[in-house]
C-alpha cells in the first residue's frame, strides 16, 4: 500500500555543496559604456509528463516573450524525480528553479537546499508575491521558521465523488453540505452489497487520516512544532472512525478486493459508491458514469479537507538569484492562471476557476467551498523519519487491526515528538 507521503528517500544530510548567491554581471571599466545584457537563462525542472509540459511550456513562452532579463528554460524530469534533484543538488548542478511537493519544502531548506524569499517578496507589490493573498494553511507548506522558501503553485482540495445511480438505486438521498460522517458511515453502508460486489466507500489510506484529525479538533503537529498530540480524544475519536472504515466489508471493500481490482479502477467501473478525490481529478468525467460532486462530511468540529499542494522553488546554488526570483512571481502568476486550484483567496472564484479548466464547471461551485476549508500538511525538517513512525506504528498497525487507537497512538507519540525541530 502506498503511504501518502514521504515514500521518496531521505534527503541526502551530507554532501549539500551549495554555492554562495552572486551576480554575473562585472561593472564597467572607466571609461566604458556598459554593454547591453543578454538575458539570463533560468532553468526550470519540473516532474511533467509530456501532455503536462507541453502545456506548462506555452506558460512559460508567453512569460519569456514578455520579459527584460530572464528566460526560461523548461527541463521536464517526469521519471526519478526528487532523485535526479538530490543528486544534481550534491553535484552543484542544480536547475535555478525546481518544483517541489509539500513535504520536501521544509527539509530542502533547512539543509540550506534554497534560496529564502522573504525580504524580497516583502517588497514585491506583484500579484503572485502577496502573501496575504495565499490561503495560509496551504502557504505554511512554502514556509519555516517565519521564513518563506518557496511560492505555492497549486492547491486540490479533497471533495467527494459519488455514483448517482448506485444512490439512485440504493434508495439514499445524494450527499448534502449538511453531511456529518455519521451521515456519511450509514450511507456507505445502505450501499454496500457483498454479495455484488459492491460497496458505499473505499479509503486505504487515502484520503490521509490528518483529515478527519483536524475535522475532530486535533492536530498531529502542533502550530509550534513542539508536540505530536496524536493521543489526544480528539485524535483517538478521528483514528477509531477511520479505523472504523478502512477495510471494513460492511461499508467498504477488504484490503485484498482493492489490491485485485485498483483503488481508484472500482469507482470508475461502478463497483464503490463514494470516492474521496482530488478537486482536479476526472472522476466526474468517467465514460458512462454519472458521477456527483459534494463536499466532504463534516467532523465534529469543522469541515477541513486536506489539499495536496506543491510550490517552486529557487536553488541557493543559483547565479543569478534577483533574475531567478523575477522569473519565479512570473511563472506562478501564469501557473496560477493555468492550474486549478490556485492558491490564493482573490482567485478562489468559479469564474476563474472554470477559464482555468472549463470542464470543472460543474464541480466548480463545490470546488471552491472547499478551498476554504483545505489544508495542507504540517512539515518539519525531519518529516520522511517522522512519516515513516506514523505509518508503520500508527497507521498501519490500526488499518490491520493490529492495535487500538488509543494504545498505538499513546505509544508512537515519544518517539515522533524525538523528531521535532528543537
Amino acid at each position: 500500500m502506498k503511504r501518502i507521503f514521504g515514500l521518496f528517500v531521505l534527503l541526502i544530510s551530507l554532501g549539500f555543496m551549495l554555492t554562495t548567491c552572486t551576480l554575473d554581471t562585472q561593472p564597467a571599466r572607466a571609461g566604458q559604456q556598459p554593454a547591453s545584457k543578454a538575458k539570463v537563462k533560468i532553468r526550470l525542472a519540473t516532474w511533467a509528463g509530456v501532455d503536462e509540459a507541453k502545456e506548462l511550456q506555452a506558460v512559460i513562452d508567453k512569460i519569456n516573450a514578455r520579459a527584460t532579463t530572464f528566460q526560461i528554460v523548461s527541463e521536464p524530469i517526469p521519471a526519478d524525480y526528487y532523485t535526479k534533484i538530490q543528486t544534481m543538488i550534491v553535484g552543484n548542478t542544480a536547475p535555478d528553479l525546481f518544483w517541489l511537493s509539500q513535504e520536501y519544502v521544509v527539509p530542502y531548506a533547512s539543509k540550506g537546499a534554497l534560496l529564502n524569499l522573504t525580504d524580497r517578496l516583502k517588497t514585491d507589490r506583484r500579484p503572485a508575491a502577496k502573501m496575504d493573498d495565499y490561503f495560509p494553511a496551504v502557504l505554511e507548506s512554502a514556509q519555516f521558521r517565519g521564513r518563506t522558501y518557496g511560492l505555492p503553485w497549486i492547491a486540490q482540495p479533497v471533495i467527494l465523488y459519488y455514483n448517482k445511480d448506485l444512490f439512485k438505486k440504493a434508495g439514499v438521498a445524494e450527499p448534502t453540505d449538511a453531511w456529518t460522517w455519521d451521515d456519511f458511515y450509514n450511507a456507505a453502508k445502505k450501499l454496500t452489497d457483498p454479495n455484488k460486489g459492491q460497496y458505499g466507500v473505499t479509503v486505504n489510506g487515502w484520503p490521509p487520516i490528518h483529515m478527519f484529525i483536524w475535522q475532530a479538533g486535533g492536530e498531529v503537529i502542533s502550530p509550534d512544532l513542539k508536540s505530536s498530540p496524536i493521543d489526544s480524544p480528539e485524535a483517538i475519536k478521528a483514528l477509531d472512525f477511520y479505523g472504523k472504515i478502512i477495510y471494513n466489508p460492511e461499508v467498504a471493500p477488504p484490503r485484498n478486493v482493492v489490491n485485485e481490482q485498483g483503488f481508484s479502477e472500482m469507482f470508475k467501473k461502478g463497483k464503490v459508491a463514494m470516492f474521496f478525490g482530488g478537486a482536479a481529478d476526472d472522476l466526474d468525467r468517467v465514460p458512462g458514469l454519472d458521477a456527483g460532486v459534494a463536499l466532504v462530511p463534516k467532523g465534529p468540529k469543522n469541515r477541513a479537507t486536506f489539499a495536496w499542494s506543491a510550490s517552486t522553488v529557487i536553488s541557493a546554488q543559483t547565479k543569478h538569484p534577483q533574475e531567478a526570483y523575477d522569473a519565479l512571481v512570473e511563472l506562478t502568476e501564469g501557473i496560477h492562471n493555468w492550474k486549478i486550484v490556485a492558491p490564493r483567496k482573490s482567485l478562489a472564484t468559479k469564474a476563474h476557476l472554470v477559464k482555468a479548466e472549463p470542464r470543472k464547471e460543474k464541480a466548480a461551485d463545490t470546488i471552491i467551498k472547499a478551498a476554504s476549508d483545505m489544508r495542507a500538511f504540517r512539515i518539519i525538517p525531519r518529516h520522511p523519519e517522522w512519516d515513516t513512525i506514523f505509518w508503520e506504528q500508527v497507521q498501519d498497525p490500526l488499518f490491520s487491526k493490529k492495535g487500538a487507537a488509543a494504545d498505538l497512538a499513546k505509544a508512537a507519540r515519544p518517539k515522533l515528538e524525538a523528531l521535532l525541530p528543537r
